[in-house]
């Protein structure tokens, strides 16, 4: 197989995105730090960019959004009471969602801020300008728990496969002892249980665009296992992760269980009202 093309356009794609970032430090430099002068609108620039790129190449079925998710226990297609004995719950700030919004409802928005549920979230993204210390375990667990959110199983007791979780971002904090990926590996894998967390529930792909990527491979028949993989981007390899963001994001879109869609929990009735008045029936030939 080729596929040279493709590799060489995203990888100028990636340069590209590195050298527009730089750019803004250039002209908003920090006076002594390797960073914007304003690290609010630093890390917004950066959500920014990758929200941009990820409009050009994505079907027009998906949006790139921010904001909350909202998980409303209600019913859901037209019998499906699967959260009856649930509670309305919502998600923390998240930096990117990529929403179905042609085929799924909204509840707020404001701009590319929004209020959306779970059923037409396709990925999730958390984006920072340069990875720390402390990043690795609060936003896995924070994908994690969004994700929880968008568990949902049909009509048809199918289960549906969840939306794609990544961290991505400009740079990232380097370790020696042991190696800066291995050390990701491990401050990832401790926010899992295996007992109560589903592999679609794991994070999918870590990626510093400027030198490395930790991919998740698909599972194996069982699906007990989720294995995590380490590409070191070397010369003309700087699509390595912005390849593995679209192919994950693309995965879920086109995932077989989500072909068949069901009508969201977007409305709600107080429980137990009856109605006051029953006014007759008018006779028809047929439901169709």
């Amino acid at each position: 197989m080729d596929g040279k093309r493709i590799q060489e356009y995203l990888s100028n794609e990636a340069k590209s995105l590195l050298t527009v970032y730089t750019q803004f430090q250039t002209l908003l430099p920090h006076p002594t730090q390797d960073a914007a002068s304003h690290k609010g609108e630093d890390g917004r620039y950066v959500e920014s960019l990758i929200k941009e790129y990820l409009k050009r190449y994505l079907p027009k079925d998906l949006e790139v959004l921010t904001g909350f998710i909202l998980r409303p226990a209600v019913k859901m297609g037209t019998k499906n009471m699967s959260r009856k004995n649930e509670d309305d719950k919502h998600s923390t700030q998240l930096d990117i969602i990529i929403y179905d919004s042609c085929h799924y409802p909204i509840f707020q928005r404001f701009g590319d801020n929004v209020i959306v549920p779970p059923e037409g979230v396709i990925g999730i993204i958390s984006v920072k300008k340069k990875f720390n210390d402390i990043d690795f375990a609060s936003e896995a667990l924070a994908l994690k728990n969004a994700a929880k959110l968008c568990r949902y199983t049909n009509e048809d007791n199918k289960k549906i496969r969840g939306p794609y979780l990544a961290m991505i971002a400009m740079h990232s904090i380097v370790k020696k002892n042991p190696p800066t990926h291995k050390w990701i590996f491990e401050k990832v894998s401790s926010v899992y249980d295996a007992t109560q967390d589903t592999f679609d529930e794991t994070i999918g792909l870590i990626t510093n665009i400027e030198g490395w990527s930790i991919f998740k491979r698909r599972p194996n028949k069982t699906g007990t296992k989720a294995e995590y993989i380490y590409f070191s981007h070397g010369e003309n390899e700087e699509h390595f992760g912005l390849q593995f963001l679209l192919t994950g994001i693309l995965s879920v879109y086109y995932d077989p269980s989500r072909n068949s869609r069901e009508r969201p929990g977007f409305t709600a009735f107080p429980s137990g009202r009856s109605h006051n008045d029953t006014l007759g029936e008018i006779e028809v030939c047929g439901l169709r």
